[in-house]
């Protein structure tokens, strides 16, 4: 069974309609995910992997923004390799500590790291 999990949807809405000023309607997106149990963090990275909003520490906040955003684009190159007319709109990690969602757009990337649940 798995976890109770972050929204998809609001993830890729959080995703997609950021900017640089965050409308009142990302924040709320941004609120109800980090509401969730088990949330360990949110970030927001641009396309570039420089971090936009995040309320990891600094340290983590850059490692999961340059690690995570190459890996968005990683990812997504393969499924375009498979599929020309396809792309990579979410994926998921899972190790024994974390588990980091990630929903990538053309201009950011949403990254979600929470604690999964034994069951």
């Amino acid at each position: 069974r798995r976890p109770p999990k972050t929204d998809r949807n609001a993830l890729r809405q959080a995703g997609t309609t950021c900017s640089w000023e965050m409308s009142s309607e990302v924040e709320e997106t941004l609120r109800r995910i980090q509401s969730h149990r088990g949330v360990k963090g949110v970030l927001i990275v641009s396309a570039a992997g420089v971090p936009i909003r995040s309320d990891l520490d600094t340290e983590d906040t850059n490692t999961y923004a340059a690690l995570l955003s190459q890996l968005a684009i990683k990812a997504r190159s393969v499924v375009r390799t498979l599929d020309e007319t396809d792309d990579l709109t979410f994926f998921r990690i899972r190790s024994k500590k974390h588990e980091i969602m990630v929903a990538p757009d053309p201009e950011y990337v949403l990254i979600v790291i929470q604690r999964p649940t034994d069951n």
